[in-house]
């Protein structure tokens, strides 16, 4: 993919990641171009011929939408609001994560039903194309009126203000980050002057809480198969038994994502001369017994999640709505972001116990127990071993418990009043995003564990896992004695960041 155009078809959560990782080059379809020409057209059409007060167009804002402003104060309005709304605080925004939300602020002013120049759309266009991005701030946002504080830093760079980055862009290699009154001298863009509802239709919306969901979501199907992956090493490592994995099982009780797990990890361990020997053992522990059931329940999570965003990706947040055809402008609350915040308090908590349960394996491996050696190290006591691996697994699983505390059902009342319930989907979304890469964290330990664990194994495992762990020892030596593991779980995290997985697995 290229060149995509939007409003040609409907985004996906797959589609973004398509753009994404493509560096693919975005511009605005023919049609979208004329719903939103005819759009901005009817609403400066409306002002001149109503005089009557319009929420956000030629009113204040929140409480203030009683203070009726004048048509020549329509753009100053509109400038105010963008500059006194960037309130954010805290962490930078990642790039990949602001490229993101562009692209959906972009999405959702295309289809015509925020009024908007199409100017200043070609101009999110422009600086998306050419990875000119806003410096937008982690913190800041109830979730309500939308995602005010960091979109208002999405938009300041069309005013000229605020800093933007631009490591990716090759013009400016000496630079992280650049004054945007510089990079509009440099590019020859003009300061960009609002039209009535032009700001708060930027401001208002759900594009910080859906790039962060976008995101996480994309990682978590990944993560979901690496889990399954990681596990099967471990079932070997700890010489499970395979009939918790039989087809018969999980046909009695057809969840989607456990038929789905099952029929992983018997692909993955698919000939393995440890599966099929004899086994001293009648069950095993829940932590590698459940592995279906468990990891099966967080996709279907996941499942459930994409299929929320892939709408919400497709919807107009911003408000008031107008409808050209029906001669209406409608305030309404399209920008709350309930629906966002509660599912992914939903995917946080499925994507904590895949690092929960995972954590549990890297507690059996290193116990001592089915012939392996205490922390799977030789000459256990002169040398620690895998010992302290499991600790900061442990410790990172304690803190996703503490991230799954839901964001969604805090509300705190703000606007003196007016906007009287908020759905927090903004901490939800920074939550989410924590749970994420801790999880990543996790599995990274396990696998460290897994494959030392395997090595003691006198038959082998399945090709594919032979091959699978020789690719992970290019990154990781197996453990002889005691060394800095640090640096190992570094070497794990990476190899699990920039593991390619066929789209057909996940």
């Amino acid at each position: 993919m290229k060149n995509y155009k939007i409003g040609e078809n409907k985004l996906s959560v797959d589609i973004v990641e398509e753009i994404i990782s493509n560096d693919t080059v975005i511009s605005l379809s023919s049609s979208s171009k004329k719903k939103v020409k005819s759009s901005n057209n009817y609403l400066l059409k409306k002002i001149k011929s109503d005089n009557n007060p319009i929420y956000g167009i030629n009113t204040g804002f929140g409480s203030l939408y009683n203070h009726k402003i004048s048509n020549n104060e329509l753009s100053k309005l509109q400038k105010n609001l963008v500059v006194s709304h960037a309130c954010g605080v805290g962490e930078e925004v990642p790039s990949e994560l602001v490229k993101i939300i562009l692209l959906l602020k972009i999405q959702s002013l295309s289809f015509g039903n925020s009024g908007v120049n199409i100017k200043t759309i070609q101009r999110l266009i422009d600086m998306y194309n050419n990875d000119i991005l806003p410096i937008i701030y982690e913190q800041g946002s109830l979730g309500a009126s939308g995602d005010l504080a960091p979109l208002a830093h999405m938009s300041l760079p069309l005013l000229g203000l605020g800093d933007v980055e631009v490591s990716n862009n090759p013009k400016y290699k000496k630079y992280d980050r650049i004054k945007s009154s510089k990079i509009l001298k440099d590019m020859g863009w003009d300061i960009l002057s609002l039209g009535p509802k032009e700001g708060l239709a930027l401001l208002n919306g759900t594009q910080f809480m859906g790039a962060y969901g976008v995101w996480c979501l994309v990682k978590a199907k990944k993560l979901s198969y690496i889990a399954d992956l990681i596990s099967a090493i471990s079932l070997d490592a700890f010489d499970c038994r395979k009939d918790p994995f039989d087809r018969l099982i999980h046909v009695l009780r057809p969840h989607k994502g456990q038929i789905k797990t099952a029929n992983n990890i018997r692909e993955i361990l698919k000939g393995s001369k440890i599966q099929n020997q004899k086994k001293k053992h009648v069950q095993d522990p829940y932590s590698f017994r459940c592995i279906p059931q468990v990891h099966g329940a967080s996709k279907d999570a996941i499942d459930h999640v994409e299929s929320i965003f892939n709408i919400e990706i497709n919807s107009v947040t911003d408000n008031p709505n107008i409808f050209e055809s029906k001669d209406k402008i409608i305030s309404g609350g399209n920008f709350h972001g309930q629906t966002l915040a509660m599912s992914m308090d939903y995917l946080a908590i499925a994507l904590s116990e895949l690092g929960s349960i995972s954590e549990r394996r890297t507690y059996n491996l290193i116990s001592g127990e089915r012939d392996l050696p205490p922390f799977l190290i030789k000459n256990a006591g002169l040398n620690s071993g895998m010992m302290i691996t499991q600790y900061t697994a442990a410790s990172i699983v304690s803190q996703n418990k503490q991230l799954c505390t839901p964001s969604s059902v805090d509300s705190i009342v703000s606007s003196n009043g007016q906007e009287d319930h908020v759905s927090m989907g903004a901490n939800s979304a920074t939550k989410l995003f924590q749970v994420v890469n801790n999880l990543e964290k996790i599995l990274a330990i396990e696998l460290i564990n897994a494959s030392q664990a395997i090595s003691y194994r006198n038959k082998m495992s399945s090709e594919f896992l032979q091959s699978f762990i020789q690719l992970f020892r290019k990154e990781v030596n197996l453990l002889e004695k005691d060394r800095i593991l640090s640096d190992d779980i570094q070497k794990s995290i990476y190899f699990l960041k920039n593991l390619k997985i066929d789209k057909e697995l996940i």
